[in-house]
């Protein structure tokens, strides 16, 4: 323990020094100067574009439809049976068949003589699993995030984002249905999963073990990228944004400090295991979001005459966008994926991750419950966000798509301010709510830090993928995963989240890989769990 917090002083203290030595040159410019051309390289290779279109999102929007119809559209057929899962109705199915009746072999199709409990081989519950992978992605996407889709492509990239939570439903399915039936399992018990073990494992079974292999690594690459990126720098970036505004500050290098800060606190988590203050986050974080959500119901219903239409903007908009800047309909479209995509992560893999430690013998049970990860994320929260901000500007506080910044941050003019991403939506609820902001306050920065909690396990998982399960090479990760705790609070939003955006989005490219050799084993199992249940 006590090496460990060394370690963390260690880290922070060249970047006190530097903070010291560049304050008067203006501390966060330099590290932002410093940080964009990684950010503007990074973005130019994943976001390259294919008839003027970025090819991850063809690829991302192209697939999550493919399985939609391919299974039969499991987001809107097993809807029901996704909550049933998760309050435990089928549970039973997970316990070992130990009667003779079934002769030769199991309901499940196990033979009898190999059979092992395979429910055994987990540490959570299908609630604790859904939790911890909400956790992870319900954030400061869904508050900046959101903001900066209307900001930038007006309300019609509301309905876009709809759109993809619902096919992102399916690939969510698919990708965590393949998590558990890939899974590894070490001596302890402890569970290691997600895209860089059903890519190695599942192309090996089908003769490209190389192949395989190549895809795992660079998958388990660009997630420890995106643990540093949108798990993490643009959490941070977030937080940072909303406790300047709170606080007042305009100093140069007020984000630096806040990012050593909100380092300290992380590290104290991550390295130290002071398991006291997880617990207290896991139960202050779900309150939170909670509360949130009935703030956004509350003003939303304040408003009800103005909701139907918020909604007829939302869907008018959607094909013929008004908003100056964003390119037409193929415009606001991309905006609506692209924010959509990063808040819920359908198909870039990193749920599998969590949704792999579910205590369970039927993988496709977990790929059941995984589906509603998006619906809560995108379709519930987002929307609710997007209804907030868009009820609130037909006050006409600001222009949509009149970007005022010069780093494509989708920065507005409200009155003689300039707002961006989560201050678009402070603004919104403080129009509505007495002391609103020091709510939302705490609440995007208790986001931010659940979301990096979640995250560094995630890019964990990936580094101990890659370089093994010994504690230096952990302590190694953690330490930059904090590295990037302080650059995100210091540089811009706009660099940050083009780099956080590129990590994200990177991972699909490998992931998809998976998902397309392997989805006919997705339905096996699919079929397996539904003949299961219909023999209860």
């Amino acid at each position: 323990m006590k090496k460990q917090l060394l370690a963390l002083f260690s880290l922070l203290l060249p970047l006190l020094t530097f903070a010291q030595e560049t304050e008067e040159k203006g501390l966060d410019q330099r590290i932002d100067e410093g940080f964009k051309p990684v950010s503007d390289f990074f973005s130019d290779v994943i976001f390259f574009e294919v008839f003027g279109t970025p090819f991850v999102l063809i690829l991302l929007v192209a697939s999550a439809a493919f399985f939609t119809i391919y299974f039969g559209f499991p987001n809107i057929r097993f809807f029901g049976k996704a909550i049933n899962v998760v309050r435990g109705k089928y549970d039973e199915l997970d316990h070992p068949v130990s009667e003779p009746m079934y002769g030769d072999s199991t309901p499940g199709g196990d033979a009898i003589e190999t059979i092992r409990d395979e429910s055994k081989e987990g540490e959570v519950s299908h609630f604790q699993a859904l939790a911890t992978a909400v956790s992870g992605t319900v954030g400061n996407g869904n508050i900046a995030g959101v903001a900066l889709a209307i900001a930038l492509g007006g309300p019609g990239a509301t309905f876009w984002m709809i759109i993809c939570g619902l096919l992102g439903m399916s690939t969510k399915f698919v990708e965590c249905t393949l998590g558990v039936q890939y899974r590894d399992v070490g001596e302890d018990g402890t569970v290691y999963g997600g895209p860089m073990y059903y890519i190695s494992k599942g192309l090996k079974e089908r003769g490209f073990a190389m192949f395989g292999k190549i895809a795992a690594v660079i998958f388990a690459i660009f997630c420890i990228g995106g643990s540093f990126g949108g798990g993490n720098a643009a959490q941070s970036n977030q937080a940072t944004v909303v406790l300047k505004e709170l606080l007042g500050l305009e100093s140069t290098g007020a984000g630096f400090w806040i990012g050593v800060v909100l380092a300290i606190l992380v590290g104290i988590i991550i390295i130290g295991g002071i398991k006291r203050i997880a617990s207290v986050t896991e139960k202050v974080v779900p309150f939170m979001a909670v509360m949130y959500i009935i703030a956004c119901l509350y003003i939303i219903f304040s408003n009800f005459g103005l909701i139907d239409d918020a909604v007829s903007l939302i869907v008018t908009e959607a094909f013929n966008p008004k908003a100056i800047g964003v390119g037409g309909f193929i415009g606001v479209l991309l905006v609506g994926f692209k924010r959509a995509a990063f808040s819920n992560e359908a198909g870039a893999g990193s749920a599998s991750i969590a949704h792999s430690a579910v205590k369970t013998k039927y993988s496709a049970s977990e790929g059941l419950v995984a589906l509603l990860e998006p619906f809560i994320d995108t379709v519930v929260i987002c929307t609710m966000t997007a209804l907030v901000i868009i009820i609130f500007n037909f006050g006409g506080f600001f222009e949509y798509g009149a970007d005022v910044s010069t780093d494509g941050s989708g920065a507005v003019m409200i009155g003689n301010e300039i707002v961006q991403g989560a201050g678009i939506t402070s603004k919104a609820f403080a129009q509505y709510i007495p002391y609103s902001n020091i709510f939302l306050t705490v609440a995007v920065v208790l986001f931010a830090v659940s979301t990096m909690i979640s995250w560094s396990y995630y890019g964990l998982q990936s580094w101990k993928f890659l370089f093994g399960r010994g504690k230096t090479a952990d302590l190694v990760y953690k330490l930059l995963f904090l590295t990037f705790v302080i650059i995100g609070a210091a540089a811009s939003m706009g660099s940050i989240w083009s780099f956080s955006d590129a990590m994200i989005f990177a991972m699909v490219f490998p992931n998809m890989v998976g998902l397309y050799f392997l989805f006919p084993v997705v339905k096996k199992q699919l079929q397996r769990y539904l003949s299961a249940i219909k023999g209860m």
